[in-house]
């Protein structure tokens, strides 16, 4: 079978073998739903926020909240540098169960705190516990599907971050607005705890596991590589040698360093989308302004979708195109947020935010996605993907953290110029890389 044929939508996929594809069907189902699970207890604090700074028996200022998520994000960024390599190394089951299982902890007693010590040292862990997901269900995702399918499946794929949001602002909101903003974090830790038994019966590490053969067997394709001379490089590589070599790849540092200017757009909205909805609509409670900032994670499936699958179809399987395309679109949004979203309307609010989600969401998916699997090779996609992810989290820590202080000393206005500006930086790296794909190379039998 040709590398060309092999490239067919997810639905043909997904039907073709039921013994195999079974499988593939199940491995996709469990690590979706994981990552959706890990943003119910990391949306919860960024909803609760509303409920803390009106409640009077809890002193905690928008600049304190600034600090917590300030300490929640440089452990996020360690921690993402760390589980790729051990990943690679060890495997992802037992690296996201553990994730899980303290994320859950975590979440209950942030539930109970009401200082400012408090929530830093509980939401600094927390930080190390989401940083479990990522690159260890990506490379999941890597062993189960081959390339030349991978834009498309990671298109769907790469949902969970989006709907993730939605269902925990959701979530987090409900619980908030009507039994207080203690349970908005108590009640998506206990959801949590239904998908952590869930993934402990359903995840399958790779098809070797249960007797099958290969992704690149199975489908007579070619693996890819990092470069032509080491597919076999990486065996035996300890955690250290293993993320050494995979970051010496010249793309796999590109991408990172276009990520770490992406990904504070994300986590300012993320993080501070609800305080920012409900000071421009004065009437918005809790519910309201979780609701209405989801509108930014509800851009994001149609558009990961329909990214991944042109990036496949149009593009030939080059994830660069789509990326440089929407980050210069979304940077235009961003340079005019604050001036439409002044108005106070509620239909542009949404409007705008829909948008940033739309345009941010394709190259955040396949940067840290669909293409830290390709550049990094099934041996090493989660280190690709820590490192990438790990990048971006750094520039995140000014995007979780920087919206609190900017927005009292210098205006919204201020914050969202310097965001596009970021943005619009990305897009003239990236341009260059328009044509660049991995190597690859028969595997040594």
């Amino acid at each position: 079978m040709s590398v060309a044929s092999e490239s067919k939508g997810i639905s043909h996929y997904l039907r073709k073998d039921g013994g195999y594809n079974g499988y593939r069907i199940r491995v996709f189902f469990i690590t979706w739903l994981a990552y959706v699970g890990f943003y119910l207890t990391r949306k919860s604090f960024g909803v609760a926020k509303v409920g803390i700074l009106a409640d009077e028996n809890v002193t905690v200022t928008k600049a304190d909240m600034g600090w917590i998520d300030f300490v929640y994000l440089i452990c996020y960024a360690a921690g993402q540098f760390m589980w790729g390599p051990l990943s690679d190394r060890f495997g992802s089951k037992k690296i996201v169960l553990g994730g899980f299982f303290f994320s859950i902890i975590m979440g209950v007693f942030m539930g109970l705190s009401s200082y400012t010590w408090m929530f830093i040292g509980l939401y600094a862990v927390q930080g190390l516990c989401q940083s479990t997901g990522w690159a260890p269900l990506t490379r999941s995702i890597g062993q189960w599907f081959s390339r030349n399918e991978r834009g498309t499946v990671m298109g769907f794929w790469c949902t969970n971050y989006a709907l993730g949001g939605v269902i925990a602002s959701a979530i987090a909101g409900f619980a908030g607005e009507h039994y207080g903003w203690r349970y908005s974090l108590y009640v998506p830790a206990g959801v949590l705890g239904i998908v952590f038994l869930l993934f402990m019966w359903l995840h399958k590490e790779k098809p070797e596991d249960v007797g099958l053969p290969s992704i690149e067997d199975y489908h007579g394709v070619v693996e890819d590589v990092l470069s032509e001379d080491d597919v076999d490089e990486l065996d035996g590589l300890n955690a250290f040698g293993i993320f050494k070599h995979v970051v010496s790849n010249r793309m796999v540092q590109i991408m990172g360093l276009v990520y770490f200017l992406l990904k504070p757009t994300r986590y300012a909205i993320v993080f501070w989308g609800p305080v920012y909805v409900s000071e421009k609509l004065q009437e918005a409670g809790m519910l309201k302004a979780g609701l209405v900032s989801a509108a930014f994670e509800l851009g994001g499936p149609i558009s990961i979708i329909l990214g991944g699958y042109l990036s496949d179809k149009l593009f030939d399987s080059k994830r660069m195109p789509m990326c440089v395309i929407c980050l210069f679109l979304l940077s235009g949004v961003l340079f005019s947020f604050d001036y439409f979203t002044n108005s106070g309307s509620i239909s542009v609010m949404i409007g705008m935010l829909f948008a940033i989600g739309f345009f941010l969401y394709v190259p955040d998916s396949l940067i840290s996605g669909t293409a830290a699997i390709d550049f990094g090779s099934k041996k090493g996609a989660a280190t690709a993907a820590g490192f990438i992810n790990g990048a971006g989290s750094i520039g995140a820590i000014l995007g979780g953290s920087l919206p609190g202080y900017v927005s009292e000393k210098y205006g919204w206005d201020v914050l969202f110029y310097c965001l596009g500006g970021a943005i619009f930086l990305a897009g003239l790296i990236l341009i260059p890389q328009w044509n660049t794909v991995p190597e690859s190379k028969h595997k040594k039998r």
